[in-house]
């Protein structure tokens, strides 16, 4: 038992770190292409600054962490090395189309990546003969149901933490520098790729709800705390499951709210825990609170999102807006933390099972004592390389120049030469 904790254990903790740079890989190239793009149209140094700020931002992310775990994203790492050392080597077209398929391919090894979990999750294309797996049809798996609604909840989740992330930064930032034109133009830029997502995301969530209730029903009464199985379930707010008495303490349940989410039917029979045996019941605690806590960060990174449009289309200026820059820079860790809790709730709730209905995580672990002193090491590796990103993540963004807004510079987009212009 205690070799069958630590091995998953840490799985645990190799995905929780790893999934912080995914999402980064996957977003910050976004942003950085973005940023270049607008020193293309503009001329102006400060969004040149960006772009190589970013790209650097993006290869500490992405190379370090990929190369110690054993795989990179090749296209991606390929096309990055292009971008970082192809200023004023290559044309300014094709380095921008560098920059843009890093996004894409950034993109794309996540939906893949996410994809095989997803067959974790609901698994096809191949039948099972005497135990061994048969007519087995790669096209097919990947075809998973829970491929779409994850692939999407996901990269939406990346696009969304990430771009929190860098906004709620320089939006602390400005809070001391207002007319800080480079923090004002990473924090538009941020909130470019970041906003729209986190207002995506809760519709994609229902989308992720609709395909619990349908074909992984007891991670979704996990989540929702659903003991028994009824018509009308109510939605659960809070609260922590008493699993014994199987009951919800301190929750706040609205009424049909469950239904109505699960199956747009208020009256639709939704299945509780007591659907499945009582020992392939996941950790009931764990799950709802992951599950809650993620719903809460994401409503509220919406909400912000909306309340940075809104005062956008009004044409205000934002980095002026101290209560808005407050709740921005208050989000900073949310979107990341979301994405932790999001991943705890698809790995808890899938338990027992590793590939849910085919083979239980006790009899997928390989047999091998003393696992406690790997587990232990490549913890402390994890926490060590985790202290030499940020720190160098702070040398290339965070100690950025101070450049008021009314005196920006002029750069060709050739590159050759530097003058002043009228605006950062």
């Amino acid at each position: 038992m205690p070799d069958l904790l630590a091995a998953r254990s840490q799985m645990g903790v190799s995905l929780a770190f790893h999934i912080i740079f995914a999402v980064v890989g996957i977003a910050m190239p976004v942003m950085m292409v973005v940023a270049e793009r607008r020193w293309q149209v503009t001329g102006h140094a400060i969004y040149l600054d960006l772009a190589k700020r970013w790209a650097k931002g993006t290869a500490i992310l992405i190379g370090m962490p990929f190369s110690l775990e054993g795989f990179a994203f090749f296209t991606e790492a390929i096309f990055l090395g292009i971008y970082l050392y192809g200023w004023d080597r290559i044309p300014p077209r094709a380095h921008l189309a560098a920059g843009g398929i890093v996004a894409l391919s950034g993109a794309a090894s996540g939906v893949f990546v996410v994809i095989a979990n997803a067959w974790m999750n609901a698994p096809t294309g191949f039948e099972l003969a005497q135990g061994q797996p048969v007519n087995v049809d790669p096209l097919a798996a990947m075809a998973n149901p829970a491929a779409l609604p994850q692939a999407i909840h996901m990269t939406l989740a990346a696009y969304a933490a990430t771009g929190f992330a860098v906004a709620g930064i320089h939006a602390l930032l400005l809070l001391k520098d207002p007319a800080n034109a480079f923090h004002r133009r990473a924090l538009a830029i941020a909130l470019i790729v970041g906003a729209p997502a986190a207002v995506l995301q809760p519709i994609s969530g229902d989308l992720s709800a609709r395909h619990l209730a349908r074909h992984q029903p007891v991670k979704l009464a996990a989540a929702e705390a659903l003991f028994e199985t009824r018509a009308g379930a109510p939605l659960t707010l809070g609260g922590w499951p008493d699993v014994d008495r199987r009951e919800t303490r301190f929750a706040i349940q609205l009424p049909y709210g469950l239904s109505l989410l699960a199956f747009h039917d208020p009256g639709a029979v939704v299945k509780g825990l007591d659907a499945a045996p009582r020992d392939e019941w996941p950790n009931v605690p764990a799950v709802h609170f992951t599950f809650q806590l993620m719903v809460a960060l994401g409503t509220y990174l919406a909400l912000v999102a909306l309340w940075a449009g809104w005062r956008a289309w009004r044409g205000a200026d934002l980095a002026h807006d101290r209560w808005l820059l407050r709740a921005i820079g208050l989000a900073t860790p949310m979107g990341l933390i979301a994405v932790e809790a999001g991943w705890m709730v698809t790995e808890l709730g899938r338990q027992p099972w590793v590939i849910y209905g085919v083979l239980k995580t006790a009899d997928a672990v390989t047999p091998m004592p003393g696992l406690i002193v790997p587990f232990l090491t490549f913890t402390l590796l994890y926490c060590f390389l985790g202290v030499i990103v940020v720190w160098l993540l702070y040398r290339q963004i965070v100690r950025s120049p101070e450049i008021p807004e009314w005196r920006g510079f002029y750069m060709p987009v050739s590159g050759r030469g530097r003058g002043k212009g009228e605006g950062a």
